[in-house]
């Protein structure tokens, strides 16, 4: 979790007493703690969690979901690190919820994201969470779709949930997130073709990331006979984000004038 102090013992034993009522309420507020706590009841199944999310309905808040998604090894979360950075120099909150596989041991997330993302641990309007898939095929995990209802809920302007690496088949993201983005780099030929069959044709955005390596301007070409818009990045530099936040609010504004954006 990012943008707050760890909580203490007797914090944990308040929040964890209150009635759904209450925690929602603190959620609505934009407490932290609780919005931690409520996404930690969802992702265990608690009755009281559910409850709480339940009183969360009808928010008038309307966050931009952004998924991102795409094969492993395409530089993803160094890319959602950008759109952090990008959106916070913008003063817009940002949550990020990503999808870490789960420990065979614990059944609990790796955190690999929590750690790569550690610049913005200090900043108290980001917030980042792990979350294990426990075995769920598609690339989200279990209580995805509710701790994205909590976050737009506390009123985080953006939410980006990151997958898990995925298939050509595991499109689950754009059940929760109006814009999705497909990330892919070059030299990955087989994947890109694979993913024609399914991933990119649920993408509206579609990243060639490390831009820079060989082969990127063939990648570059090949998708944008599949795909209406193709954006070339090179997260590590931060080239190609300023352009990416550009598409990524075009198709906001296609979304919204279409009546599909919101909660």
């Amino acid at each position: 979790m990012s943008g707050s102090s760890q909580p203490s013992s007797n914090d944990r034993g308040q929040i964890s007493n209150l009635s759904p009522s209450e925690l929602a309420n603190r959620v609505k507020a934009g407490e932290v703690r609780a919005v931690s706590r409520l996404i930690t009841l969802l992702e265990s199944q608690e009755p009281v969690g559910q409850a709480a999310l339940e009183r969360l309905n009808g928010s008038q808040r309307h966050a931009a979901v952004i998924g991102i998604t795409g094969y492993p090894g395409t530089g993803k979360s160094t890319l959602i690190d950008q759109l952090v950075t990008a959106y916070r120099r913008q003063g817009q909150k940002v949550a990020v919820v990503a999808m870490d596989t789960t420990s065979p041991r614990t059944g609990g997330a790796l955190l690999g994201d929590r750690i790569r993302m550690q610049d913005h641990a200090v900043d108290g309007g980001v917030f980042i969470r792990s979350m294990a898939t426990r075995g769920e095929r598609g690339g989200l995990a279990p209580a995805t779709g509710g701790a994205v209802r909590v976050l737009n809920a506390a009123g985080y302007d953006v939410i980006l949930v990151e997958t898990v690496g995925v298939g050509q088949l595991e499109t689950d993201v754009a059940d929760v997130a109006p814009t999705v983005v497909a990330v892919v780099a070059p030299g990955l030929g087989d994947e890109v073709q694979a993913m024609k069959a399914g991933l990119l044709e649920t993408a509206h955005i579609v990243v060639v990331n490390k831009g820079d390596r060989d082969g990127a301007d063939t990648t570059v070409k090949d998708l944008q006979e599949w795909h209406h818009k193709v954006v070339r990045t090179v997260a590590i530099k931060g080239e190609g984000i300023p352009e990416l936040i550009e598409a990524i609010a075009e198709h906001q504004r296609m979304t919204d004038l279409n009546g599909k954006r919101g909660m």
